[in-house]
């Protein structure tokens, strides 16, 4: 098996080979076909997220012990069984959903994984996808995507869930709303390709990059301007956008969001660039505003999702495949904003 691991926080992966894992009860193991290369994958890799203020929360502090694999957006076939397995084969193939909680507490009870204090994700505090093979630890977190391209799937595991899971987040919006969305990457792609499956809502995008505001606009986005056309921007929305949805992450960007929404709007964060935020605490009430987050989404949703896209009649988020020793060079890409849409590995 081979496998791109962070050895030393902050330096690039490595190649390392082991002999392919045997998988023990519920466990499966599954021959990845393509991962997606995912903005979190360099703060896994970089070993922190910044919090602002000088203070970070490290990997090391929540368990992840190198080396370690990162990668979890992941489609693949499955290749063994563990004796405990249930209703899955060896040569069922899907995505793999990634955000396993530890299964017994109360929040894994309720299906809601992203919640666990003590959560098991695959990329992050298990190995995960920049390998050819990975142990899932129970066969019902593989999602079949049907005739679907393996890497035209992978993306769903985390960008396109993570864009699902945020828009769903928002009340129900109408024709004459609109919602804004912050960040034009990957996951904002996707939250412009899927908006209209859950709100009859226009899209705002708003983006640094020209590029990639063209590209928002080539996805389906109603309109697509600079952070700095503030002018531009409050004409279109009016009294305020229904939501605004930062995939950023960054003070500036959700306080951006946070004057653009109106009164009872709702501002979703979703990005983990980092800082922290100042506010004004009067005006929370006074505007009757939520500011809410959004961490990827659970495994229903995913099948939501997936169930979506197989009616055919959602456009997908391009990708660009490359190989899985290509690794390296694709975090340096995105760490550069150089990608639009998404860098998918495919193991030879």
């Amino acid at each position: 098996m081979k496998s791109y691991q962070v050895v030393d926080f902050g330096k690039p992966l490595e190649l390392r080979e082991y002999k392919n894992p045997e998988p023990k009860g519920k466990e499966i193991l599954v021959k990845i076909s393509a991962c997606g290369v995912c903005h979190s994958d360099l703060h896994l890799a970089d070993g922190y997220f910044d919090l602002g203020d000088g203070n970070r929360i490290t990997l090391a502090d929540r368990g992840t012990k190198l080396p370690f694999t990162p990668g979890h957006e992941i489609t693949g076939t499955v290749v063994a069984l563990g004796e405990e397995a249930k209703n899955i084969e060896i040569g069922d193939s899907g995505i793999v959903f990634p955000w396993i909680g530890c299964g017994s507490c109360e929040a894994c009870v309720e299906g809601n994984e992203t919640l666990c204090e003590a959560p098991k994700y695959l990329g992050a505090r298990l190995d995960g996808g920049y390998s050819d093979h990975i142990i899932v630890p129970d066969g019902r977190y593989l999602v079949s995507y049907g005739d679907m391209d393996p890497a035209t799937a992978a993306p769903y595991a985390c960008s396109g869930l993570t864009a699902f899971s945020a828009l769903k987040k928002i009340p129900l919006a109408s024709a004459n709303d609109w919602i804004v969305i912050i960040g034009a990457g990957g996951v904002g792609i996707n939250g412009i390709l899927l908006s209209s499956t859950v709100h009859e809502a226009k899209v705002l995008v708003i983006d640094n990059d020209p590029e990639k505001r063209e590209k928002a606009l080539e996805a389906g986005a109603n309109k697509a301007f600079s952070p700095d056309d503030k002018d531009a921007i409050r004409d279109v929305v009016g009294i305020g956008a229904k939501a605004a949805i930062d995939f950023v992450g960054r003070p500036e960007t959700t306080d951006f969001g946070l004057s653009l929404v109106k009164k009872g709007g709702i501002v979703i964060v979703v990005g983990l660039y980092g800082g922290s935020l100042k506010l004004s605490l009067p005006l929370v009430p006074m505007r009757s505003i939520t500011l809410k987050g959004s961490y990827v989404g659970e495994l229903r949703e995913l099948k939501e999702l997936v169930e979506i896209i197989k009616q055919g009649n959602t456009k997908l988020i391009p990708v660009k495949k490359q190989a899985l020793e290509t690794a390296n060079e694709a975090m340096l890409d995105l760490r550069a904003g150089k990608v639009n849409g998404r860098i998918v590995l495919v193991p030879n």
